[in-house]
Formats: C-alpha cells, sequence, structure tokens
C-alpha cells in the first residue's frame, strides 16, 4: 500500500501534468488506467480503441482509457491539424455528441460509431493547442507518456481498488478483446510490473512483411540471448506492453521524458525494485509501419530496411552471449570476493570482459558496494542494480566492437538455440536468407519460447 507522503513527495516534486486537464466522462470505480500518447496519429487511433471498446462490457467498467495529443511549438502545421481533428473526434466522443458529421471521414466514422456503441471510458488531455504544447525541451514520447501516467496516478489515488493498474499502450497498437481482463486478473498485491505478450502486425506489401519478420526475430533473439545467459534483464521492452501498480510507478519516480527509448529505461528502474511477470493469454499488435521520427525503434528499423542502407539479416554473435553467462555465474559466487580477484577473473573468461569492466570502474562501485552492504542477498541486488540493463546493453556493444562482429541472422539463430537444446536449432543454414514463408514460421515460434 502507497504511503500517502510517498505519493504526495512525488506529485509535488517529479510529476509534470499539472499544467494540462484531462477531460472525461464518467471516472467513477476505475482501477486501472490505459495511457495512449498520440502525435499526428488520427488514421490509427480510433481503430486502437475500438479495439479497446470490443473488450468485455464488465471490463470496460473499471478501465479508463487517456489518450494524450501531443505536439510542440515547433510541430509542422499539417501534424498540428491531425492532432486537432483527432481531439474533436476525442471530444465528441467524451461529451457524447451527435457524430453524423464526421461521416465524410469513410476510415474513421465506423470506429467512432462503434465506440460510441459501447461503455468504454474515455478522456483525453489536449497537449497539442498553443499554449499546451510540450516543451521543446522534453519533447517526444516519454514526455507523453509521463504526462498520461501521472494524471493516471492522481486518478487512481482515488480509487478504493485493491489492484490499481497503468497499462502503457501505444495509439497503433491493437489489443484482444481479453486484454483488459486479462491484466486485472493476472495482478496480485505482489506482482509489480508484467509486459504483455505482443506480435506485431502483419503487413500486406512484401517488402514491409519482411522488414518486420526481420526486425521482431532481433528482438527476440535478443531476449533468448539474455535468457541463455540467465540475465536478470531478459525481457522484451516495448513501450505498448507495460503494465505497472502505481505502488511500483512512484517507487521509480514515474515514467522518464526520454525522445525514445523511454520503455526500455523505465523498465531498466522497474526491474531493480521486483520481477518483470509475463502475461502470456492476451496479445498486443503493434503496427509494422515504417517512420523516422525517432533515432531508433520499430518504426526507424522498418524504414532502415526499406531503404536497403543495410544489411539486416544479421544478430549478435553468440558467443556474447556465454561471456555473459560465465561472467554472471561466476558473481552469483564471488560476492565476497575482492575487486581485484574479480577482475582476474573476468580477464580469463575474456580479456574484453575485464576491458570493458575497467572502462566501466568496475573496482571502484564493487569496493564501495561490499563496504555498504555484508549480506549475500543486499550484495547480489547490489550488483544486478550496477550491472544493470543498460550496462548489459553497453557489454554486449562493446564485445561486438571489439571482438566478435555480428554474424549471419540464421546462424546466429540455429547456434543460440542450438546451445539451449530446442527444437530450431534445424534451421537450414544452407542459404543465408530463407524464404519468407520460412522466416515467419521461425517467428511463429519464437514468439512461443519468448
Amino acid at each position: 500500500m502507497t504511503k500517502p507522503s510517498l505519493l504526495e513527495d512525488y506529485l509535488e516534486k517529479y510529476s509534470v501534468d499539472k499544467k494540462w486537464n484531462l477531460i472525461a466522462g464518467n471516472i467513477e470505480n476505475i482501477s486501472q488506467i490505459v495511457v495512449i500518447p498520440a502525435y499526428a496519429e488520427k488514421e490509427m487511433l480510433f481503430s486502437t480503441l475500438a479495439s479497446l471498446a470490443d473488450n468485455q462490457p464488465s471490463s470496460l467498467e473499471y478501465s479508463l482509457v487517456l489518450c494524450v495529443i501531443n505536439n510542440t511549438s515547433d510541430t509542422p502545421q499539417a501534424e498540428v491539424s491531425n492532432n486537432q481533428s483527432t481531439i474533436e473526434y476525442l471530444d465528441a466522443l467524451v461529451r457524447k455528441k451527435v457524430l453524423g458529421k464526421f461521416n465524410t471521414d469513410q476510415t474513421i466514422y465506423p470506429h467512432l460509431l462503434k465506440i460510441a456503441d459501447t461503455q468504454l471510458k474515455l478522456g483525453y488531455i489536449d497537449a497539442s493547442s498553443k499554449g499546451f504544447e510540450i516543451p521543446l525541451s522534453d519533447c517526444g514520447v516519454g514526455m507523453a507518456r509521463k504526462i498520461a501516467m501521472d494524471k493516471a496516478l492522481r486518478l487512481l489515488n482515488k480509487s478504493s481498488a485493491e489492484k490499481k493498474l497503468i497499462l502503457s499502450l501505444d495509439a497503433d497498437t491493437l489489443v484482444q478483446n481479453n486484454y483488459l481482463a486479462a491484466i486485472k486478473n493476472y495482478f496480485t498485491p505482489k506482482i509489480k510490473t508484467a509486459i504483455v505478450a505482443y506480435e506485431h502486425q502483419m503487413p500486406v506489401n512484401y517488402e514491409e512483411q519482411a522488414a518486420i519478420c526481420c526486425y521482431e526475430i532481433f528482438l527476440r533473439y535478443w531476449v533468448l540471448g539474455l535468457k541463455y545467459a540467465k540475465s536478470p534483464w531478459a525481457f522484451h521492452s516495448i513501450g505498448s506492453t507495460i503494465i505497472t501498480s502505481t505502488d511500483a510507478y512512484l517507487q521509480v519516480r514515474g515514467m522518464n521524458r526520454r525522445e525514445a527509448g523511454e520503455d526500455f529505461y523505465f523498465l531498466n528502474k522497474l526491474a531493480k525494485i521486483g520481477s518483470i511477470d509475463y502475461i502470456r493469454n492476451t496479445s498486443v499488435f503493434p503496427s509494422a509501419r515504417s517512420s523516422s521520427r525517432v533515432p531508433f525503434g520499430t518504426g526507424k528499423r522498418i524504414e532502415r530496411f526499406l531503404s536497403g542502407r543495410e544489411n539486416e539479416y544479421v544478430l549478435y554473435d553468440p558467443q556474447i552471449f556465454t561471456v555473459i553467462s560465465q561472467w554472471q555465474e561466476f558473481m552469483n559466487n564471488a560476492l565476497f570476493m575482492h575487486e581485484d580477484e574479480i577482475l582476474n577473473e573476468a580477464h580469463r573468461i575474456n580479456p574484453a570482459l575485464k576491458s570493458f569492466l575497467v572502462d566501466c570502474r568496475f573496482a571502484e562501485a564493487w569496493s564501495r558496494i561490499r563496504c555498504n552492504a555484508k549480506q549475500e542477498k543486499t550484495l547480489r541486488h547490489q550488483f544486478n542494480d550496477w550491472f544493470d540493463g543498460f550496462k548489459t546493453f553497453k557489454l554486449i556493444k562493446y564485445l561486438t566492437n571489439n571482438v566478435y562482429p555480428q554474424i549471419d541472422m540464421f546462424e546466429a539463430l540455429a547456434k543460440i538455440l542450438c546451445m539451449m537444446g530446442l527444437q530450431g536449432s534445424e534451421i537450414s543454414t544452407q542459404t543465408k536468407i530463407p524464404r519468407l514463408e520460412e522466416q515467419i514460421e521461425l517467428l511463429q515460434y519464437l514468439r512461443k519460447i519468448t
């Protein structure tokens, strides 16, 4: 149970939502809030809202969907106009206005009618109109998501529900019709954070199918490799899959304001206060569209694949995960060792591992940790806090740049699956790039095991 002083301290010092007003209909008896940042997403958002409206009427009673329509003062006018139209549609839905004047938009109008015909509890925040734009210093999806999550925290604070949850979704991500109920039923008071299973939407176009298949294989290989290494950071980091309790949200001082990668850093903090659970009995379906809005992520990778600028059919060498595995296993039994002894063993595992640790000033950090922590459990926790998901990522990049260059995608997959004793190890490596149908079949298998 959240201490009132902790909540008050957060809302006073760290929340960012005070400037923005919530426009909403019925918000009584809510115990979970779905937050959706939307930037020029008129064409996608209402399809997502319609998929949420398809959930069981009983689950709509305790759920609120909160959209943050956002841009900055220097956003191109076409995208601002898109946002303003989105706000007009949302306002009509929230205030239960007649929707007939929107019937000229044949793509969106059917979704509006469908949403209006349900008991979906809907609200929005206008972070688009003049005077309410997101500051240029905080531009990006992280800030938009934080505004919505902070507002959700305030609203849920008034709820008497035992489980108060913030569900993170994207404007272009569809959900199953058991999404809201499955999440509510999964969480117990002991669970702090979970991610929902996901599958990217499959485009109609062949090249786009190849692009998203290649990218999702990369995402799942990353988790597979970390699972092999028995890393505590072996989980997917996708913004539209994250569910957190309000208590956990407070413990990590909320969402960050990053332009991109906000989901990775948010989960990196959450994983330090408790395990990241995995909800498999429902799924979300992120879009597979190309985008150049952010410097990395799904849209950027799809755009890069379609441009043909780089060879996308490569993955990190599985030997990297062997190094991480040996490092993790050694440290599990070396918690009381001196830092010099640890660095010597790191050199034996791989000289580049020692070089990385020296660059990261491991010796100083470990000396400080050993002075402040005497119990084995505390030492292990402190080590994992230091060698966290971000440092794991940096080590993988370091080993890639200095020792183990990336190798062909399907060779890497065959090796890691073989190392793990999994059935996909019979992947044919006779051709570097199997037919797309074979890639999709492999992806379906990876979805089952990651």
